[in-house]
């Protein structure tokens, strides 16, 4: 069973959806989501959940701030220390309601999500395992790779005449989230980000292919990789996408290799956003069983 919920995150109302087992007759193990860089929930979110839900785990899937069915302002802006809070903030209503065992609550991101959850585990006991599905390990890592070395000086020259714009009161700049012309600055300058965002919108029409020029700028000094040897002694599944060229394996790989027991990798032979549709079920149960293995015993 499907519900709409909102909660309210600081004075600003999120909304998403809850997701109930059928017959469930006791408070059951729980998975808070949220989608990725500029993702909401019919982004595929709903696919996940429904199979968390079935194995018997209820799922709080929510909108992130200032994006699709949550209110927040700046609209398209993406505070990637503000969405930690807000997910912690949802685990502090998950644990109030009825259908959920307070006491055993996992959370599960996906790409800039899947960053947001390393952070949130190491820094919240009250999460009992966590899910990190193709992460963004480090922005000036991942930056880097995408901007050439050459117009980097211009993108930060952008973000200052921005940041002076905004203290006069002028509206945010924005920019493309992806293009399909590699010689138009986006955010997601990949060829399979600009395939995948046109193709879901289809079933995600609240998506819109724009973020704060801000939001770029908070990609570049988010590090969330040096959390994760933190997150022990909360057991730790990591889903890599062995030819990510967005959010980085090799950087991923690497970042494995630093968190602590209990870990497990799952390395999927694709790119970022194969673990959605087309290696859907090996994404999926492996985040299922996962979920079972540590909210269950």
């Amino acid at each position: 069973m499907r519900k709409d919920i909102e909660f309210s995150a600081e004075g600003v109302t999120l909304r998403g959806w809850l997701y109930v087992p059928d017959g469930a007759r006791k408070p059951a193990p729980t998975v808070v989501m949220a989608h990725g860089f500029s993702g909401v929930k019919e982004d595929f979110l709903d696919r996940f959940a429904e199979v968390f839900c079935a194995a018997g785990v209820v799922a709080v899937a929510y909108d992130h701030r200032n994006f699709g069915a949550s209110d927040g302002e700046p609209r398209q802006e993406i505070d990637p220390w503000q969405q930690i809070r807000d997910y912690r903030h949802a685990i502090t209503w998950a644990r109030m309601q009825p259908e959920v065992d307070r006491e055993r609550i996992g959370i599960w991101g996906t790409s800039y999500t899947g960053s947001h959850v390393l952070v949130v585990a190491a820094l919240d006991r009250r999460v009992k395992c966590v899910v990190s599905q193709v992460p963004v390990m480090s922005g000036s890592v991942n930056v880097g790779r995408m901007v050439r070395s050459d117009l980097i000086p211009a993108m930060r020259a952008q973000f200052d005449a921005d940041r002076e714009a905004r203290f006069l009161g002028k509206p945010p700049g924005m920019i493309a989230v992806a293009s399909p012309d590699p010689n138009v600055p986006c955010a997601l300058p990949t060829p399979d980000c600009w395939d995948w965002f046109v193709e879901t919108q289809k079933r995600a029409p609240a998506w819109r292919n724009e973020v704060t020029l801000r939001s770029l700028e908070m990609l570049t000094e988010y590090e969330p990789g040096d959390y994760i040897a933190r997150i022990s002694p909360t057991p730790l599944l990591l889903i890599v996408a062995a030819h990510d060229r967005l959010a980085v394996a090799d950087a991923t790989l690497a970042a494995f290799n630093r968190a602590l027991e209990p870990k497990k990798l799952v390395l999927i032979d694709g790119g970022h956003f194969d673990p959605y549709v087309n290696h859907f079920s090996r994404s999926s149960s492996a985040a299922r069983d996962w979920l079972l293995e540590h909210l269950t015993r």
